[in-house]
C-alpha cells in the first residue's frame, strides 16, 4: 500500500478547516480537490460556523467545487475523473449518494464530533451538554448511507466539565480529532484499521438547532437552563426579553435549588453588580455575562450602570 493517499475533502465549517488545514501542512497526503457548500452571511455570535475551508482551500490553490447538490452525473464524472484513494468529510451538510460513497477505493471516512452511536446527527456538541453529558469525543466512522450509522473505526474521548461550552468543547474536539485523523489514515495505508459496526440499540439522535430553542423558558429546572445557556453558546445564544428588548445571555451560574417559597418563574428576586437572579421552577438562576441586541457583551455590573431601572425585583420576565 502507498505511503500516501490522494484525497477528495468535503467540508464547511472552521471546524471542517481545522482538518483540512491538518491534511495540507501535517501530513504527506496529496488533496485533489475540495468539496463545500456556498458562504452564507454570518452574524457575530455565529462566526465559529463559517466557511473558512473555501479561504484554507483558497490559500493553498487547491480546486474548489460548490455544488448544490451531488448527485448530478456532473459531480459524479468529476469525481471518478479525480480518481481520489478515499474521500474525507467532515461537517460538510450534503447528504453523500451511494453512487459517490462507491467510488474511492477506500471509501469515505467522516469525522463526527460524538461517541457513537450516541449523539447521531447534526448537533451532537450541543446536545451532549444540554444532556449533562460528562464526556464526549471523536469517532471517525466508514460512511454508508445512513445519518452517522457507519462502522466505526477510531474513537477518542475527551472530558465535558460542568463550566465548558459548546465552544470549548468543539476546541477539545479539533485539538483530539486532527490527530485521530492522521492516526486513522496511517492504520489504513497499513491495513490494521478494524471496522467495528454499531451497536443501534444504544443509538440517540442529535436534532439540529432551531434559533427559536433559544428562547428561556423560565419555568424549567435551573439545571436545564443553565446546560442549554452553555450549549447554546456561541450560537444561537439563550436569551429573554424585556422593555421590547431582546437580552442574550452569555453566562449564567445555578442558585439555590428546592426554593421553597412561591414565586413566579422569571421573577427577578434580587440585583446586585455580581449577577442578577431569576427564580426558575425549582430554585433561581443567576446571570452574569449578557448582551443587549445590538451590542456588545458585558457583565452585569456593566448593564446595571445603564439599565438598572430595567431590572427591578418583582418583575417577571417573558
Amino acid at each position: 500500500m502507498k505511503k500516501s493517499l490522494k484525497i477528495i475533502f468535503a467540508g464547511t465549517t472552521n471546524f471542517s478547516a481545522s482538518y483540512l488545514y491538518t491534511l495540507i501542512h501535517s501530513s504527506s497526503h496529496q488533496i485533489l480537490a475540495i468539496f463545500t457548500q456556498k458562504h452564507s452571511p454570518v452574524n457575530y455570535e455565529k462566526k465559529i460556523y463559517a466557511n473558512s475551508v473555501y479561504d484554507v482551500a483558497n490559500k493553498n490553490k487547491l480546486p474548489i467545487f460548490q455544488p448544490k447538490c451531488l448527485n448530478t452525473n456532473q459531480i459524479i464524472q468529476t469525481i471518478q475523473h479525480l480518481n481520489p484513494d478515499i474521500i474525507i468529510v467532515v461537517s460538510y451538510g450534503l447528504i453523500i449518494p451511494q453512487k459517490i460513497l462507491n467510488l474511492p477505493p477506500l471509501g469515505c471516512i467522516n469525522v463526527h464530533g460524538s461517541l457513537l452511536p450516541r449523539w447521531r446527527g447534526a448537533a451532537p456538541i450541543q446536545r451532549a451538554i444540554e444532556a449533562g453529558d460528562t464526556k464526549t469525543g471523536i469517532s471517525i466512522i466508514q460512511m454508508d448511507t445512513g445519518i452517522d450509522t457507519g462502522h466505526i473505526l477510531y474513537k477518542d474521548t475527551c472530558s465535558i466539565l460542568p463550566h465548558d461550552t459548546s465552544l470549548e468543547i468543539y476546541k477539545k474536539l479539533i485539538n483530539i480529532g486532527t490527530k485521530a485523523l492522521l492516526y486513522t489514515l496511517q492504520q489504513i495505508i497499513s491495513g490494521k484499521n478494524r471496522a467495528i459496526p454499531q451497536n443501534n440499540k444504544l443509538a440517540t439522535y442529535a436534532k439540529k438547532i432551531d434559533k427559536q430553542e433559544g428562547k428561556i423558558n423560565w419555568n424549567t429546572p435551573s439545571i436545564q437552563l443553565e446546560r442549554r445557556i452553555r450549549a447554546f453558546n456561541p450560537w444561537p445564544v439563550t436569551y429573554f426579553h424585556i422593555h421590547k428588548k431582546r437580552i442574550k445571555i452569555w453566562e449564567a451560574t445555578i442558585n439555590n435549588i428546592n426554593r421553597q417559597q412561591k414565586t413566579t418563574a422569571g421573577t427577578i428576586l434580587t440585583i446586585q453588580q455580581s449577577g442578577i437572579t431569576i427564580a426558575t421552577n425549582d430554585g433561581s438562576l443567576i446571570l452574569k455575562l449578557v448582551q443587549i441586541e445590538g451590542k456588545k457583551i458585558i457583565s452585569i455590573k456593566d448593564l446595571l450602570n445603564s439599565k438598572k431601572n430595567w431590572f427591578i425585583p418583582g418583575t417577571i420576565l417573558s
